[in-house]
This record gives structure tokens, sequence and C-alpha cells, in this order.
């Protein structure tokens, strides 16, 4: 069984900015979006991937992902998903063990800025790094479903 522990995080300032050692950019979207599931199309690059999700709410989420063809997966996105699109640079930063994954949005959802740690368990502990803010993990709000759906623009 695939399980994704996660952690969701506001960013108190620019300095992760310096600490970036890639950087990609990703398009996806939702094919459905149920109380108990969410499946998407992303594409980033050359590559496209399907993703299964529970809508757990927290840091413990049952997550499945399978590559598929990448001219598949543009077609679906443009042709299938609801609008908008979720559209981002995934900026990667390793700090010790672990990576950070700083996601700037683009789009109808310009102007966020959520950082994320995958995690191996779900007791594991991690350091913050000093530009790490408020923790917005049970935030419903800051999930890319959701963010597909009432996008950060529309917020007020």
């Amino acid at each position: 069984m695939a399980i994704e522990i996660e952690h969701k995080f506001l960013l108190l300032n620019d300095d992760w900015r310096k600490l970036v050692t890639k950087s990609t950019k990703y398009k996806q979207g939702y094919l459905a979006s149920e109380k108990n599931t969410s499946i998407r199309v992303r594409i980033s690059d050359k590559e496209a991937w399907l993703n299964i999700k529970s809508a757990t709410i927290g840091n413990f989420r049952h997550e499945y992902e399978y590559e598929i063809p990448y001219q598949d997966a543009e077609e679906i996105i443009n042709n299938l998903c609801r609008k908008p699109l979720i559209e981002k640079t995934r900026h990667l930063i390793p700090i010790g063990p672990h990576i950070w994954e700083i996601d700037e949005f683009e789009g109808e959802n310009r102007g966020l800025i959520v950082a994320e740690i995958e995690l191996q368990e779900t007791d594991q502990s991690f350091n913050k790094p000093e530009w790490i803010g408020q923790e917005v993990t049970h935030d419903l709000r800051y999930y890319n479903n959701n963010l597909s759906s009432t996008p950060f623009s529309k917020w007020g």
C-alpha cells in the first residue's frame, strides 16, 4: 500500500530561494474529487502521471501514482479535467535527510507559496528551517484539489 505522510507550511520570507537545487514546472488537473478520494493527471517536462489519493485531512494519506503517456495526459488535462488547472513551479531544497518541496503557484493561485515535507513515518521528527512559518496541513484550503475548485485568488 502506498502511503503519503506530508506536512504543509506557509513561508515567512524568501530566504529559501538561495537554497534551491532544482525547479520543475507542473500542470495538473482533477478528473474526480469525491469525499474520500481524488483522481488527478499531472505533467512536467515530458513526463506524466495519473494519481489517486485518499482525501484524508491531515498528514497521512493513501496515494497511488502511475506513469502514463505524455500525449494522453495533455489531452486529458485539456479536455476532461475541471478548470482552473493547478500550475506551479516546485523548488527542491535538501536539508539534512529530508527534501523540502516549495510549491510556487501560478495562474489563479498566483501569490500562494507552500512548503511541504514528506516523511517516512507519522511520528518522524524533522527540523524546520528558519524560513518556515505556520503549519497548514489541516487547513483544507491549501490542498491542491481544493485550490482547483476555490483558487487562492478567490479567497478574499
